[in-house]
C-alpha cells in the first residue's frame, strides 16, 4: 500500500528518489505519467497495464474519453530506479507539473503523486479548509 508524503530534491539531471518504503511496493519499475491537478501520476507497472488497458478500450467516439486517454497515455514513460533509488523525470513532466527544486511524493493508495512543494502546500491547505464539506459531498456518496 502507497501512503504517506515525503520530500525530495529534484537534482540537476531531473532525478528524483523515491522512498525505500515505496519503491518496494512499486517493485522493479513503474510508469510515471501527467496526473490531475498538474501534479506526476506514478503506476506500478501492473496496475499501470490495467489502467492502460481500461483507457485504450474507451469509445473512441466520445470526446473526454479521447482527451483522458491522450492525457494519460501520451505522457506515460516507463522508469526504472537507479542504483540511489531515483527515477528520471522527463523535461516534459517536469514542465506540465511546474516542479522546482523541491518535490512532494505522496503515496495515494495504488499510485504515487508528484508534486511542486509550493503548489501541494497551497493545494493542501485548501483541502484541509474545506475538509468538511468535502467529507458531506462523499457521504452522499455513500463513501
Amino acid at each position: 500500500m502507497l501512503i504517506g508524503e515525503y520530500k525530495h530534491n529534484l537534482d540537476a539531471k531531473k532525478r528524483l528518489s523515491i522512498p525505500s518504503k515505496f519503491r518496494k511496493e512499486l517493485g522493479e519499475g513503474a510508469v510515471i505519467t501527467r496526473g490531475l491537478d498538474n501534479c506526476l501520476f506514478v503506476f506500478p507497472s501492473a496496475h499501470w497495464a490495467k489502467l492502460a488497458e481500461r483507457l485504450g478500450n474507451m469509445p473512441i467516439v466520445q470526446q473526454d474519453s479521447r482527451s483522458f486517454a491522450r492525457l494519460l497515455l501520451s505522457g506515460a514513460v516507463e522508469v526504472e530506479f537507479d542504483g540511489l533509488g531515483r527515477i528520471l523525470v522527463p523535461e516534459y513532466l517536469k514542465t506540465y507539473a511546474g516542479l522546482k527544486k523541491v518535490a512532494v511524493v505522496a503515496g495515494l493508495y495504488s499510485r504515487l503523486e508528484i508534486w511542486d512543494e509550493e503548489k501541494w502546500e497551497n493545494y493542501k491547505a485548501n483541502l484541509e479548509k474545506n475538509s468538511d464539506s468535502i467529507a458531506e459531498k462523499l457521504r452522499e456518496l455513500g463513501i
